[in-house]
């Protein structure tokens, strides 16, 4: 199916003015090769694939602008934006060069705790279990159990559960027993997977959109109202500090619409000074959807037809006054 047609189908789902749908893709990390743990993780040569068809068919605008412009009815046919979450290394290193090299904007949210030499949890535990040696590993000792570890599927299966037990742990109790592990393992782990302050001016002065994300990425449902108000806050005036300029929007952490955050947070974000925000529930946001409830999703196919029927099928679901 040639770029034309693939455009016609889009312009259908997805026309100008007051009846445009704004597609938000969402990205974490690109990595510089393929990690057999992480199989839907986009390598460089992937992503670069994936901005290539997304350039064909749609036209990609800054994240900030194509949600000022969604509200006004003045969305151009075929919208789009990029995201990223979380604040990895390699949005700098490898993603923006392929970014910059086709003209596509994007934005990143950054969590701000973990600039400079910091590592998110959940990278602990993937990196430990990246690492175990043997069939098996034993966390009996920190009431977590035992986890197969022989082969690859194993290892995926067994992170998963890990991950799973510690998700939705209070923010320090994750992070101790996170840490706890790697020194069970007694694993010396990577400190340079997240950005640092020069790399995020760097993304700023790329012409690159920034936003906040809080400072721990805590699931803020699970804090108290000035926790979550202070985790919000303070991100955003440590990235301002950081660019010189004015940080306009928010990703919720994890982003699940009525779990990991709830009307609560998207009052607070508006308080604090954000003009909008986004989730992780799927779907297209239409001219009435809650500007700070915006859809994002990540289509993950390989061939070109089917992330395009991915897609469609992510535009066909309109969301329209809230999740």
């Amino acid at each position: 199916m040639s770029a034309w047609w693939m455009q016609r189908m889009f312009n259908l789902l997805s026309p100008a003015g007051e009846k445009a749908r704004l597609s938000v893709l969402i990205f974490h990390r690109v990595l510089p090769e393929p990690d057999p743990l992480f199989p839907g993780e986009p390598d460089a040569k992937r992503f670069e694939t994936q901005m290539r068809w997304l350039s064909a068919w749609f036209n990609v605008l800054p994240l900030a602008e194509a949600i000022e412009r969604l509200r006004a009815g003045t969305l151009p046919a075929r919208a789009a934006a990029i995201t990223f979450d979380d604040g990895y290394a390699d949005n700098c290193t490898v993603a923006l060069p392929i970014l910059r090299r086709m003209g596509l904007p994007a934005t990143f949210f950054i969590a701000t705790g973990y600039l400079n030499g910091g590592r998110m949890w959940n990278d602990t535990v993937i990196e430990v279990m990246r690492r175990a040696e043997g069939a098996e590993v034993d966390f009996t000792a920190l009431a977590l159990g035992r986890y197969r570890t022989a082969t690859l599927d194993e290892r995926r299966h067994s992170l998963g559960q890990l991950l799973g037990k510690l998700k939705y742990l209070e923010p320090d109790h994750r992070e101790t027993l996170a840490n706890d592990l790697a020194v069970s393992a007694n694993l010396d782990l990577p400190r340079d997977l997240m950005l640092t302050s020069n790399q995020v001016r760097a993304l700023a002065a790329a012409g690159m959109g920034i936003g906040g994300h809080t400072v721990s990425h805590p699931i803020l449902s699970r804090l108290a109202e000035q926790h979550a108000r202070t985790e919000m806050l303070q991100g955003k005036q440590q990235l301002e500090a950081i660019t010189g300029s004015k940080v306009t929007v928010f990703a919720y952490p994890n982003g699940k619409p009525g779990t990991d955050y709830t009307m609560q947070h998207a009052r607070l974000a508006r308080e604090i000074g954000f003009s909008a925000a986004v989730s992780t529930g799927w779907g297209a946001a239409t001219k009435t959807c809650d500007a700070f409830q915006i859809p994002r999703f990540t289509p993950w196919d390989r061939t070109r037809w089917r992330y395009a029927l991915r897609l469609a099928r992510n535009m066909h679901h309109a969301v329209t006054v809230a999740q």
